[in-house]
């Protein structure tokens, strides 16, 4: 017990490092912007800054660049601030907006009708043209309108007006939308669907990155009925924000001609330079290729995600181990009426909390802590602070009832002997009860940490900079899915494949070696 409240106070000095309750202010000399940093060539990442990209804020050692980026920082200067990009997720981005996380989006989002509810947009920075992204060997990749796609399956970006343009075509078979470019690319090419609906500019780099790949684009007479403003793209901003009207004022200095130029310039750096050529790079040696550019990426996850599973599995432990002991007391109804009063709203209160947070998606109570907070407390949590409190208080929902059952595995005898001998509830369980649930559980805590190291990949909706979420910015960077995450699917593995036989190597020292072998084949265990 001293060690473990060693643990509980050295954790608690580490969290309080990760603790940020005051970002700048709306009216300070900063404007905050927020991005995927995975849309090339609107926005991309980069390890360097050699291409004049801009350091992420949430993310240190990455730096942002794209058309989105140029467009921010010629607004910034404008508006005489200092410009800080915020890597956020796509479905994040509103959420971050409206609380206050962030100022402006600028993502290569266009005004629709559902989102000029939510938020105020600026003109336009940018008009998109719309068409088809199909393989090169596919039945439509000569296609002359949208109508020669009959009975072919297409999909679009989920939350964008590209899926509804779908329903223009003839004969169509719409798919379920997919949630990013990289995704709807690896299914076009494996087959799973026919096409997908793009811009001209995100479809140049993805036929790029993948020659199998082609693109139809159509005039006003044989493509999408579109409305101008679906096409436009704009900045957003909060509901009755002055941004807006300056915002307005910096974008008029950006001519078409400008445009144009900025657009040019980052479809040639997202494609790697014109001078560099993939068809002749086999699988692997695109692998290699995006490991050697991206690996201070990837290693930045791996400390992440391995930093916020280890802390939030001994915090959760901690969590659930607390809420078993206090559920498990017995209060004596006749001699403390008030104290059993008392303990019947605290476990009313904790077997609550057990049941939401075990019957709730971690990314929707992600959400809800992080930006709701913000939105209606003013709570402003770093989020790295946010990611190591969800998964701690998420894994301690989970583990109290791992502990409550061990607790129960315990023979009813021992707790009458300590009874016998005079020791309290609390006596009890901190020298006889729990030492003894502690080894007879570790099995399942060693599985929690395996299985939160792949959970906080949920956390990438609030912008936390773990593996998945890197390898996100690696694959819409250079629209290379399979490779990217491949090298991530293998991370993984090699991750929870060491840390599951050091856990052996521990459950041996703890237990004994014979016990490890009659529990893996079912045996009985007869040291008990």
């Amino acid at each position: 017990m001293k060690r473990l409240r060693k643990i509980l106070l050295s954790l608690i000095l580490l969290l309080a490092s990760f603790t940020n309750l005051s970002f700048a202010s709306e009216e300070g000399d900063v404007l905050r912007v927020g991005m995927e940093v995975n849309y090339a060539p609107f926005n991309f990442s980069e390890v360097n800054e050699d291409n004049e990209g801009v350091p992420v804020a949430n993310s240190p050692g990455e730096y942002a660049n794209g058309y989105d980026v140029a467009v921010a920082k010629k607004i910034a200067d404008e508006l005489g601030k200092e410009l800080e990009i915020y890597k956020i997720d796509w479905d994040g981005l509103i959420p971050a907006l409206t609380s206050g996380k962030i100022d402006a989006i600028v993502a290569g989002m266009s005004p629709t009708e559902e989102r000029l509810k939510q938020i105020d947009f600026t003109d336009s920075y940018y008009d998109a043209s719309i068409g088809i992204v199909t393989r090169k060997d596919s039945a439509y990749a000569d296609a002359k309108d949208i109508n020669d796609y009959k009975d072919a399956k297409i999909t679009a970006q989920l939350g964008t007006f590209h899926l509804d343009l779908i329903d223009q075509m003839d004969g169509v078979n719409k798919q379920q939308a997919l949630d990013s470019f990289p995704t709807m690319i690896a299914a076009t090419k494996a087959g799973t669907i026919d096409g997908y609906v793009s811009d001209k500019s995100g479809a140049m780099i993805a036929i790029y990155a993948n020659t199998d790949l082609s693109y139809r684009d159509f005039n006003p007479e044989e493509g999408f009925d579109i409305d101008p403003m679906l096409t436009t793209i704009a900045v957003g901003v909060k509901k009755g924000s002055p941004l807006k009207n300056n915002i307005n004022n910096a974008l008029k200095n950006i001519s078409q001609d400008e445009q144009d130029d900025i657009m040019d310039h980052m479809i040639k750096i997202a494609s790697f330079g014109e001078d560099q050529s993939k068809d002749n790079l086999t699988f692997f040696q695109e692998m290699q290729s995006i490991w050697s550019r991206y690996s201070s990426l990837f290693l930045k996850g791996i400390v992440n995600t391995l930093f916020i599973a280890i802390v939030s599995t001994l915090l959760g432990f901690l969590i659930g181990l607390l809420v078993a002991v206090i559920r498990k007391t017995e209060v004596n109804k006749e001699k403390n009426p008030i104290g059993n009063a008392i303990y019947k709203i605290v476990n009313f209160i904790l077997g609550a909390y057990v049941e939401i947070f075990r019957g709730t998606p971690m990314m929707v109570q992600s959400v809800i802590i992080f930006y709701g907070l913000k939105q209606y407390f003013g709570i402003d949590l770093s989020t790295m602070f946010a990611a190591i409190l969800i998964v701690s208080i998420n894994t301690g929902a989970y583990l109290s009832e791992v502990v409550r059952g061990g607790i129960n595995s315990i023979n009813k005898g021992q707790f009458e002997a300590c009874k016998a001998l005079g020791m309290t509830h609390w006596q009890t369980m901190k020298n006889v009860i729990i030492p003894q649930t502690v080894r007879t559980i570790l099995p399942s805590l060693g599985n929690e940490f395996v299985i939160n190291i792949k959970d906080t990949s949920v956390l990438n909706v609030i912008s936390v900079t773990e593996l998945f979420f890197m390898s996100k910015s690696v694959a819409g960077s250079t629209y290379q899915y399979f490779p990217t995450y491949l090298i991530t699917a293998l991370i993984y593995f090699i991750l929870t494949f060491v840390i599951t036989r050091i856990l052996l190597v521990v459950e041996r020292r703890m237990m004994g070696r014979e016990y490890i072998k009659e529990s893996s084949t079912g045996a009985k265990n007869v040291n008990n």
